[in-house]
């Protein structure tokens, strides 16, 4: 109401279910833990306005919409149009992002009245702005399958995330930090499944019956003389009966 905008449908859904939300994980070094991902999402009573104060006390003290550089082209080819910190759009931030820049719910079109249309964008310490989705919903999956990872924002930039947090990205989502490999090589995070082995009958091998162990030659022959000796003594036994 006091700033005669209207939520959108699907971040409207979000607060009632939760004001706002925080999640951060750890990382353990020399088993020591180190505060790592981290996400945000403010609650109604911080979605702050942008551009609509001074940033300093004194009264003459220059606002956003001062500093805005007005060079910048806007909406040309593919390229959205970019906001503005004046009177044209409302801002509003969602996520501080750790001092690293500002992710804003941006109503673009505010004049004469409030559009309902808006649009997720990252605003960086330059004061430039980067379109990261239209919809809360999209920003939401973004945040989640990044992990919130530090200075992931800046993936969606053109100078792309500092070499520090690009160690971070390796670790721990190496397919986001190498999309353009992943682009022309399209199955080297494919894993080759061979169902041949996967499924192959488990088939109860056949148990062999162990052979005696053969006798060496002479005990096969002092075996034999000893069978005929006996037979040589049968014969001589029934010839004298």
């Amino acid at each position: 109401q006091k700033n005669s905008c209207v939520l959108p449908e699907d971040l409207k859904n979000f607060y009632l279910m939760t004001d706002g939300f925080q999640m951060t994980w750890s990382v353990k070094t020399d088993d020591t833990p180190m505060p790592l991902g981290s996400m945000v999402i403010n609650s109604v009573s911080k979605l702050c306005r942008l551009g609509g104060s001074s940033m300093y006390t004194l009264p003459s003290a220059p606002t956003l919409a001062d500093l805005e550089d007005d060079t910048d082209e806007e909406g040309n080819g593919d390229k959205p149009e970019k906001p503005h910190f004046d009177s044209r759009s409302l801002i509003f931030e969602l996520d501080p992002c750790n001092g690293n820049g500002k992710v804003c719910l941006v109503y673009k079109h505010a004049e004469p009245v409030v559009s309902p249309d808006t649009e997720i964008w990252f605003l960086d310490r330059a004061l430039y702005w980067h379109f990261l989705t239209k919809t809360f919903t999209a920003y939401y999956r973004l945040l989640i399958t990044h992990l919130g990872l530090p200075q992931w924002q800046y993936a969606f930039t053109s100078y792309g995330v500092s070499p520090q947090a690009k160690q971070w990205f390796n670790m721990y989502k190496p397919i986001t930090i190498n999309t353009a490999l992943l682009s022309e090589e399209a199955d080297s995070f494919v894993n080759k499944l061979d169902p041949n082995k996967v499924f192959k009958s488990k088939n109860k091998t056949p148990v062999l019956k162990k052979k005696p162990p053969s006798q060496p030659p002479g005990s096969q022959k002092s075996h034999m003389s000893m069978a005929s000796a006996k037979a040589s003594s049968l014969a001589g036994n029934s010839s004298r009966k």
